[in-house]
């Protein structure tokens, strides 16, 4: 099984939980930490590639290439794939990780954003169009993870994630579904393997007492209301995860 790392440390956990008496072992082999259960044969790999496109560090600067992707040879062996991308395409200055935005062999050193993130979902479609089997290889899309850093959107003026013990009452978010959830459909719509969608973002977006907040790091100097706190909001997803595998058993080895 090969997870992004939004699902890996929440999952780790639950495995060696419910099997605590199994022979494990970790280590870290290039962009992937590797979990094996020994006696069940089971691995479970995080790949840390936030874009899921390339980002290379070349004469120019660090340059992200939306219409490529190279290094997805490790997603060819998985029988379970989990992929997600977001927050990372939004940063800006200090934070951004690029210099360069290239498409087609051209350099651009930025363009909107979600235009950008289309482009390169779109790249990895037809990516994983082209080299998965959805014979033995089941994929999984987790839907975008909200953040709670503004209040307003849940009516609380001048509010954010710090000191909220409560969830968002009712079952609709009062700001609104995020632009990228349409998004994330339609580039799903459109490919010819089969991806069940995770579909988080909603039941995740009530969640504003889900985030470490202040509590994070050395002091209560920061503000995180990104990340979520372990355990949490991610065993929510990682039901859903458990649900979908059972309902979409259909004998993959």
């Amino acid at each position: 099984m090969l997870v992004m790392k939004a699902h890996v440390a929440i999952l780790v956990m639950k495995l060696t939980l419910e099997t605590p008496t199994i022979k494990q072992s970790l280590f870290a082999r290039e962009s992937c930490d590797l979990i094996g259960e020994e006696d069940y044969g089971v691995s479970v790999n995080f790949n840390h590639n936030v874009f899921l496109v390339d980002l290379v560090n070349e004469t120019a600067g660090r340059v992200l290439k939306i219409d490529s992707i190279t290094t997805g040879e490790p997603w060819k062996n998985a029988n379970v794939l989990i992929f997600n991308t977001w927050h990372w395409w939004f940063h800006s200055g200090k934070i951004q990780a690029w210099d360069y935005i290239e498409e087609e062999g051209k350099l651009v050193k930025d363009m909107d954003r979600m235009v950008a993130i289309q482009k390169g979902l779109t790249t990895w479609s037809k990516w994983i169009d082209s080299n998965i089997n959805p014979n033995t290889t089941s994929v999984f899309y987790q839907g975008i993870s909200p953040t709670h850093f503004t209040g307003a959107k849940w009516g609380e003026a001048n509010e954010n994630c710090k000191g909220q013990t409560e969830p968002v009452s009712g079952s609709t978010y009062p700001g609104g579904p995020l632009p990228g959830v349409s998004l994330v459909k339609d580039v799903l719509s459109k490919m010819s393997t089969p991806v069940d969608l995770l579909d988080v973002t909603t039941l995740s977006q009530l969640r504003k007492d889900g985030h470490p907040s202040v509590y994070v790091g050395a002091g209560q100097t920061g503000l995180d209301c990104s990340h979520w706190c372990l355990a949490g909001v991610p065993d929510t997803w990682n039901q859903l995860l458990y649900a979908s595998f059972v309902l979409n058993s259909n004998g993959k080895e």
